[in-house]
């Protein structure tokens, strides 16, 4: 009897410990802006998007569904998602990468600044992508902060000529991913 409790007992351990190493995220924020100056704001938010990070090895790993992104108008969000990013047919963006020199006992009550390097795969092509990230740690939370660009054209998503000048070459894509244990 007491070799199956201490079995227990160090499984527990064991599970407890190997889900310390990962933080994770399933209502992390997302934003992107590719607005023009003179014309319809282009800018859409969601706070549905999952992320995790392995503190042990400084891994990323994050997915967002196209089509949860929410717009201020209705007929925008449609042809963002129909025309656009083709959501049925790509219907999410990942990230898969690595903090550079990530290590949790660095991160305190104060932002430090990493580099984020890794994969992001948007409308069924993959680039790879460098992002400077602030993350902090307050009491058992991860925060994790970021912002980058990119071109539609880099990621096969054809703007047509009609509106082309009213969307940004590049677009501002942000996050802000609260990770808990």
């Amino acid at each position: 009897m007491k070799k199956l409790m201490l079995s227990i007992l160090t499984i527990n351990l064991m599970i407890t410990w190997a889900n310390a190493q990962h933080y994770k995220t399933r209502n992390g924020n997302v934003q992107f802006e590719a607005s023009v100056s003179g014309f319809e704001e282009v800018k859409a938010k969601t706070s549905s998007a999952s992320a995790i990070i392995d503190v042990k090895t400084g891994s990323v790993a994050s997915i967002v569904f196209i089509n949860a992104f929410q717009f201020k108008i209705a007929l925008m969000q449609e042809h963002f998602n129909e025309n656009y990013m083709e959501s049925t047919t790509y219907p999410k963006a990942t990230f898969n990468g690595k903090l550079e020199d990530f290590s949790i006992s660095q991160l305190k009550n104060n932002n430090q600044l990493f580099v984020l390097i890794g994969d992001l795969t948007i409308h069924g092509v993959t680039q790879k992508i460098e992002i400077n990230c602030r993350i902090n740690k307050v009491d058992e939370e991860i925060i994790m902060k970021g912002s980058f660009l990119i071109a539609p054209e880099d990621f096969k998503i054809d703007i047509p000529k009609l509106v082309m000048s009213k969307i940004a070459k590049e677009i501002q894509i942000s996050f802000n991913y609260t990770l808990k244990p």
